[in-house]
């Protein structure tokens, strides 16, 4: 029986390794939802005990029974009827039943509304489990965020309108954002927001590209103020499916092919705001997308653990020029940088949903901050930090994740070769369903350009800082000497961009970003290097299987921070050397060099 969760020691060790207590400490305010609500824990451990348990059940649910219809829901699709509703696949169907058996369809909502209130980070977890077994369905599980965002902003009488339906899976939800002709630049958006002389808000005009447009609970950004321009001109709203709301098209997509993307028509359509007026786009959808951005972050994971399982399973057993063809050099190498460049992701998204949740939980005691001056000021500099901290991490996670997600699956067929490309083997759905995950939620180049101010601006010097200052293990002084040397070459980069001018800076912005990130990824390695997790993992034999054989998590970690950063460090100085070559091309010889338009 498959177990996505019990076959994934990388998960089950960071689980250990993390201070996941303090996380639920802060996100349960100190536990003190157990007085009244018996499923709530009462301790750090019996929340960590609850996260394991709900993370097994959930590894068992997507191995055994969601993916093995994954291949059937991709080639069925879903179906737009007549009267404009939509067939999802059977699948889907089935799939999110059991999901909603499991009760974990509110995971992250209060426990006064029926939901799990985990941490973001477990949340993480799950989404890249459930994106193993299915990329498209994780585009139903991982619209949880639009059940936050009513938790976080909307009255109370909307919040238990939805909520609890949201919890027990009878709705799922759709972010309504995205415009024909506003895409990445929200603040364009025309979709009309109306009132009537009694004060009824309504809907009026076309959205695009809507990820599960056909939901219950439809999460509208809209033009409330129409002699405003830009984003302060924009509020939230809520409305439901009915006879005023049209979908016009489902979009005929290269991969996800279980998640329907749909084009809406608002025809006049009643709907209820969120909040108060001209917030829609700060910081309400602000705020959505950025757990989106985690979400589809968490989804990219998911898809390469998919991707590189197949290949591996492949190249153990395919025999070429008498031996299994992991057996060569260049398929060796290949399949060592998969997992590796994997296992950076999860380092990097994990440690994102951990910033993320303690800048949260600080945020909750910033309401009842200390009596104390001097705690209140230290309360209110470490939220000021986190934050800062998260709105660095998030777009890298998003950025970083979904480009090794489409580099290991492009590689996963390459393992497998002609059989990758055919559609015996899952490994060209992996490659489909991967492509989408640097474009939607905000495009590779979108994250780059908000990550390099944080570069920029001093935060990940800081951050990189207090990594630098940790408690490593002595064996890893040649690896943390590199690290340091990175470091100083990111400073040099940095101070040369200053000197030019902004349009360098986003110029080179993802040179930049792709230094800081590989030196944050090499310290969270050493971390885990220096850990003493009571844990062993297997080491595969002659046949590619446990043989017996064992390796305790922090030797075999410190072979993983090894190769990672000392491959990373010919790169660093690659990249600084490139920055600060002063290239500006780009601006002075585009129509030279890319030509003419020709037509078509």
């Amino acid at each position: 029986m498959a177990n996505f969760y019990s076959d994934n020691y990388d998960i089950q060790f960071l689980l250990k390794h993390m201070d996941i207590g303090r996380l639920a400490e802060l996100n349960e305010e100190g536990f003190k939802f157990a007085k009244d609500f018996d499923y709530a824990p009462a301790t750090p451990q019996e929340a960590v005990d609850n996260y394991a348990m709900v993370l097994n059940a959930m590894g068992e649910l997507c191995g055994d029974f969601i993916a093995p219809r994954a291949e059937a829901v991709d080639r069925t699709g879903n179906i737009l009827n007549e009267d404009g509703s939509v067939t999802r696949p059977q699948g889907v169907v089935e799939s999110m039943e059991k999901l909603s058996q499991a009760e974990v369809m509110g995971i992250t909502l209060p426990h006064r509304f029926g939901g799990l209130n985990f941490p973001n980070t477990i949340y993480s977890m799950t989404i890249e489990i459930v994106s193993r077994a299915d990329a498209s369905l994780m585009n139903l599980f991982g619209l949880q965020g639009i059940a936050e965002t009513i938790n976080f902003f909307a009255s109370e009488e909307i919040k238990q309108e939805y909520l609890h339906d949201f919890a027990d899976g009878k709705v799922t939800g759709a972010m309504v954002l995205t415009e024909p002709d506003a895409g990445s630049d929200l603040q364009a958006c025309k979709l009309r927001a109306y009132q009537d002389d009694k004060e009824n808000w309504y809907l009026h005009g076309v959205k695009r590209f809507i990820t599960n447009g056909c939901g219950e609970v439809l999460l509208v950004l809209s033009r409330s103020e129409p002699d405003r321009k830009g984003g302060l001109g924009l509020s939230l709203f809520v409305c439901e499916p009915g006879p005023k709301v049209h979908i016009r098209r489902l979009e005929d997509k290269l991969g996800i092919h279980g998640s329907p993307t749909c084009e809406i028509f608002f025809d006049h359509t009643p709907c209820r705001l969120i909040g108060e007026r001209k917030r829609g786009l700060a910081p309400y959808v602000a705020s959505l997308m950025n757990g989106a951005r985690i979400g589809i972050a968490g989804q990219s994971l998911g898809i390469s653990e998919a991707a590189y399982q197949v290949a591996r399973d492949y190249a153990a057993s395919r025999k070429q020029f008498g031996v299994a063809i992991e057996k060569l050099p260049a398929v060796r190498d290949m399949l060592i940088n998969m997992k590796i460049d994997i296992e950076a992701s999860r380092a990097l998204l994990y440690e994102t949903g951990r910033v993320v949740d303690m800048e949260l939980g600080l945020t909750k005691l910033m309401d009842n901050p200390p009596e104390d001056k001097a705690e209140a000021k230290a309360l209110k500099a470490e939220t000021r930090k986190y934050k800062r901290l998260a709105s660095l991490l998030t777009p890298m996670s998003k950025y970083y994740c979904s480009e090794v997600c489409n580099a290991v699956t492009y590689d996963g067929i390459q393992v497998l070769g002609g059989s990758g490309f055919m559609r015996d083997y899952a490994s060209e759905r992996f490659a489909r369903d991967a492509r989408i995950t640097t474009i939607y939620e905000g495009t590779s180049q979108l994250q780059v350009v908000a990550a390099v101010r944080g570069v920029c601006n001093g935060t990940a010097e800081k951050y990189l800082a207090d990594l630098a200052a940790r408690a490593y293990d002595p064996a890893l002084e040649n690896e943390l000497k590199l690290l340091s040397q990175g470091t100083a070459k990111m400073l040099e980069a940095m101070a040369y961009i200053k000197e030019i001018n902004e349009k360098y800076m986003d110029l080179y912005g993802r040179q930049l970003v792709d230094i800081a990130i590989d030196l944050i990824i090499g310290y969270l390695f050493c971390d885990q290097a220096s850990t003493q997790v009571d844990m062993q993992v297997p080491v595969s034999g002659d046949t590619g299987h446990a043989d017996g054989k064992t390796v305790s998590m922090k030797s075999r970690k410190a072979k993983v921070a090894k190769r990672f950063i000392t491959r990373n460090a010919a790169k660093i100085k690659a990249l600084t050397e490139e920055i600060c070559a002063g290239d500006q091309s780009t601006f002075s010889e585009y129509e030279c060099l890319v030509g003419p338009i020709v037509p078509q």
